[in-house]
């Protein structure tokens, strides 16, 4: 059994259909923490790692293909656990949950990505003239400083100036640097509390930056906003900007630029850019604008003119 779920309905993001626990595939964790929710997605292999031809597909909990890009839903739903209803929290915190894929765990180095432009998005290392691209380490650090990965259902338009940047945008999903203290893994979908977001400007085009913790962590209940970054962490935000403005340098490009001269602005700005950033998305799923060679096929947006079916879906992993 599976629900197609229509595109306009109301809200941020398409909630997967998720079965009861007994149906959950074998090896399926619940995960632990006091947000607990079943693991709704999977991932399958395709390729060695590390050579360009790996390719990381998704899985929906009932084993069907699907795009990470576009199927998994934006914001987790506060009125459903499970296509129950529950009872709503007494405060904010859920207007503030959303699902995060992780493309990258911290301190690594291979530059790991939704592959945007092929069919069902799969995750792929970045190559750069048919090399495959790692990040240099920004001393004293080693790789990424955090899980870094990005946010689905959300598409930074490269047609559309940001008002508040001037700046057209990267042509990506919107990027999510999550600063819990566990090392995460490639293809994870964990569930985020947004806390701000910086303006990086690469090459004339704005890429923001997210910031943002996972609901799970031991210390995920001190974190509501970007100044509680300052407090509980510091050092990291610095760290943060001094990252981003130097790990391309050592590829002969120069430093990275910021717009608001580097200020880190908090959770209610970082929700808006989110949400403008989430009606992008849903104008390039309804063929509202040029996505140019953006791949827009899912199986879960059926009112999309790039739906496809999960036979059609299988085939193209199986091809």
């Amino acid at each position: 059994m599976r629900v197609l779920l229509p595109l306009l309905r109301t809200g941020w993001g398409w909630r997967a259909w998720a079965p009861a626990a007994a149906r959950l595939p074998p090896g399926t964790s619940t995960g632990p923490g006091p947000h607990r929710a079943m693991a709704l997605y999977r991932t399958e292999e395709r390729g060695q790692p590390y050579t360009p031809d790996y390719r990381l597909f998704f899985k929906n909990v009932a084993g069907d293909y699907i795009s990470p890009f576009h199927d998994i839903p934006l914001r987790v739903d506060s009125t459903e656990e499970n296509g129950i209803p529950t009872k709503r929290a007494r405060n904010d915190e859920y207007e503030t949950l959303f699902n995060m894929v992780v493309e990258v765990p911290r301190w690594t180095n291979a530059k790991m990505e939704i592959a945007t432009k092929e069919p069902l998005n799969p995750i792929k290392q970045d190559t750069k003239d048919g090399k495959l691209r790692y990040v240099a380490n920004v001393f004293p650090h080693k790789g990424y400083i955090w899980n870094y990965g990005a946010l689905p259902q959300t598409w930074e338009d490269p047609c559309r100036k940001d008002n508040s940047t001037d700046c057209c945008g990267d042509n990506d999903p919107i990027d999510v640097c999550e600063i819990g203290s566990k090392v995460l893994s490639c293809g994870e979908v964990i569930r985020v509390k947004i806390l701000g977001i910086l303006a990086l400007i690469d090459q004339g085009e704005t890429d923001w930056k997210i910031i943002a913790i996972n609901v799970n962590d031991p210390e995920a209940s001190k974190f509501h906003d970007i100044d509680d970054v300052k407090k509980y962490k510091p050092g990291y935000l610095e760290a943060t900007l001094n990252w981003l403005r130097f790990y391309k340098v050592p590829e002969g490009k120069p430093e990275n630029q910021f717009a608001f001269n580097g200020e880190f602005k908090n959770k209610a700005f970082a929700l808006e850019v989110i949400k403008s950033t989430h009606e992008c998305w849903k104008a390039l799923l309804m063929k509202k604008c040029d996505g140019g060679a953006i791949n827009c096929t899912n199986v879960q947006v059926c009112d999309s003119p790039f739906h496809c079916t999960q036979e059609e879906a299988r085939s193209i992993v199986e091809l």
